[in-house]
């Protein structure tokens, strides 16, 4: 080999691994995927859940969010018709093969976006709601960092590829339980298996409906640039999880990966479950009983299990204090008693993300009470009047929460929470 032919070589190599280096992190390797207790936020399984990846058509779960939002506040109507322009017409499949100057009614949109994973429907609905595609996929971005979704930027509707549109597991998790949270109705639309339009029918390309037990939604996305993705909500025996998998190499190995990521999780749920009954107000404890409180060995460590949970959407975390209360304080929330301290922060936090206008001035308060078996720690909200205390739990209650009204008493001394 002559000195020519082995320089040429060295600068072939030399880009080959300057190419590779210049390759974005978030494309780098395609797969992710994140296992999520969805009632507690316990993160059950997690690989590279926070590193950017391409949504695909999960980017349709933010343009349905977007079209429920418009539907609520009154904007458009199941019954009204959208017009299609040359634009969306002009999209590529997965489509309906609408064409200008055609209509379609909201409510099927709606359908042929869960089920078809239509992309001339996806800009019908962008032009309808923000005037142009891009503008709408501004607002989706705007939204999407009101909802927590920090990774996440969107640069169109429909999750065809662009290399700036991206998310991760993480934030695709927060916005199914923003979904289901937010418009618990419309999320229905999700467990939508056929779609018929125009003497057609489009089976939902999610395979897990009918399929694997107590699936009800919510979307599948695919581009080469970002594998195989699905986003799926499974409920069993009152225990909810959220599964996101970023990456798979087929629909097919996506979907076993999932079922087996979703059998691990509801095991490991099942192992680290705990009490969950709602315990009624106790009679102030005796004069001469020390209640205990947690030392800071405990402290640290529930912050660093605290560490792998999601935060409630899109509140803040509550902040957890210790000591007597102002006397002039009437009453609170009681939202559960749990075995462990951790526990009953979540419970609380999971409060506030329902009830954010109500819960968000209230003090949040894990209360210990020493029993034969053990310890057990009520979660509170307290510095709400009667009233108050009264219209949270009916709410709460109606989401299938644990809640009871309590007045409030200045004369017990409270658990410490973590600090920092």
């Amino acid at each position: 080999m002559t000195r020519r032919s082995v320089r040429i070589l060295a600068t072939i190599a030399l880009g080959l691994i300057w190419l590779a280096t210049a390759v974005p992190a978030h494309a780098a390797n395609k797969y992710a995927a994140l296992i999520l207790d969805a009632d507690t936020g316990t993160v059950l399984f997690e690989r590279h859940a926070k590193a950017q990846r391409h949504p695909a058509s999960l980017t349709k779960i933010m343009t349905l969010y977007m079209l429920f939002d418009a539907l609520k506040d009154g904007r458009v109507g199941l019954e009204d018709r959208l017009k299609v322009s040359t634009h969306a017409a002009a999209q590529p499949p997965s489509n309906l093969h609408l064409r200008a100057g055609d209509t379609i009614r909201v409510e099927d949109a709606i359908l042929a976006l869960v089920t078809k994973s239509a992309n001339d429907v996806a800009v019908v609905v962008a032009e309808a709601l923000g005037g142009t595609e891009y503008k709408f996929a501004r607002q989706m971005t705007q939204r999407a960092r009101q909802l927590g979704m920090r990774s996440t930027t969107f640069r169109n509707a429909s999750g065809l590829h662009d290399g700036r549109q991206v998310t991760t597991a993480y934030d695709m998790a927060m916005l199914a339980l923003a979904v289901r949270r937010d418009f618990p109705q419309e999320y229905g639309y999700f467990a939508t298996r056929r779609f018929d339009w125009k003497g057609r029918a489009y089976n939902n390309h999610n395979k897990l409906l009918g399929h694997y037990r107590g699936t009800d939604g919510i979307k599948t996305g695919y581009i080469g640039a970002s594998g195989f993705n699905l986003v799926a909500s499974v409920e069993r025996n009152g225990r909810r999880l959220i599964g996101v998998v970023f990456g798979g190499k087929t629909g097919s190995r996506r979907d076993r990966h999932m079922k087996r990521l979703l059998d691990s999780g509801f095991k490991k749920a099942a192992d680290i479950r705990v009490a969950e009954i709602v315990v009624p107000p106790l009679p102030s404890p005796r004069p001469d009983r020390e209640v205990r409180v947690a030392d800071a060995d405990t402290s640290a460590r529930v912050s660093a299990e605290a560490a792998s949970l999601l935060p409630p959407l899109p509140v803040p975390a509550p902040e957890f204090e210790s000591g007597s209360r102002d006397e002039g304080v009437e009453w609170g929330i009681q939202v559960g008693a749990y075995a462990t301290e951790l526990r009953a922060q979540r419970s609380i936090a999971l409060a506030r993300g329902h009830l954010v206008e109500l819960l968000t001035g209230a003090d949040a308060l894990v209360e210990p009470l020493d029993r034969r078996t053990g310890t057990i720690y009520r979660a509170r909200l307290l510095g709400l009047s009667e009233q108050e205390a009264r219209s949270a739990c009916l709410s709460l209650k109606r989401r299938q929460l644990p809640c009871v009204p309590v007045p409030a008493r200045a004369d017990i001394e409270l658990a410490a929470g973590p600090k920092g």
